[in-house]
């Protein structure tokens, strides 16, 4: 099963992993991602390109399931302005084993810093302005291109 969304909704994490805990894995492996507060930020808004967004998500969430032996990987994330403490994107993932459940999460994670369609404007001190990409999220979802998409 592979469940992806993209909304403006707060992110329901105990909603969305009982969904995934109804596979009755073995292993269920998540990532939240919540919008920090350093270095001044006081609010972060994203835009996305409606349509593209999901289908990038979707096709790595289909490079997940066929990667590792996935019962299921969903991917939510949020659009649109939020502040220090909102939930930005769950990823999770459910597998047999725990091995597979986290590097899948893992690699969901790290390759979509770099390969969805997001862009991002944070705020400080009244100030808005775009956020570039990062080498280290590069460095990061690069790590993923060994063998069967498994790290070096």
């Amino acid at each position: 099963m592979i469940r992806v969304s993209v909304d403006p909704a707060p992110i329901d994490i105990g909603s969305e992993l009982a969904g995934i805990e109804e596979t009755r894995a073995g292993a269920v492996a998540s990532f939240t991602g919540v919008v920090r507060a350093d270095d001044g930020v006081t609010g972060m808004e994203l835009e996305h390109y409606p349509g593209m967004t999901e289908a990038v998500l979707c096709d790595l969430a289909e490079q997940a399931m066929t990667r590792w032996q996935l019962l299921s990987a969903v991917i939510v994330h949020r659009v649109g302005p939020m502040v220090p403490g909102d939930r930005v994107v769950l990823v999770a993932t459910a597998a047999a084993h725990r091995r597979e459940a986290l590097d899948a999460c893992a690699f969901l994670i790290d390759r979509l810093k770099t390969e969805a369609p997001f862009w991002k404007r944070e705020t400080r001190d009244g100030q808005a302005s775009w956020v570039a990409a990062r080498a280290s999220d590069d460095q990061a979802a690069a790590r993923w291109a060994g063998p069967e998409g498994k790290p070096d």
